[in-house]
């Protein structure tokens, strides 16, 4: 079974803009990632920039980006085999 990474909130932007998100805004410690998907809607996810992450939110934000990534592209970035 796989394990979940502990990551840094700066991996999971990154990862995340390979998938297309870009830096929308940012207020403090958190950055909102968005893009357009291919029908027109807007696609938001907010990630907290700290240097390392509790394994709940990463589990969350992996959750939300599911919404929007099929999981098994985005698997390789969120858990080590």
């Amino acid at each position: 079974m796989p394990k979940l990474k502990i990551l840094s909130g700066e991996e999971i932007v990154d990862a995340l803009k390979n998938f297309g998100f870009k830096v929308h805004n940012q207020k403090g410690s958190h950055i909102k990632l968005k893009r357009i998907s291919k029908e027109g809607f807007g696609q938001t996810l907010t990630i907290p920039l700290h240097k390392e992450l509790d394994r709940g939110t990463i589990k969350a934000i992996y959750n939300q980006a599911l919404r929007y990534i099929p999981e098994n592209e985005l698997q390789k970035y969120f858990y080590s085999k």
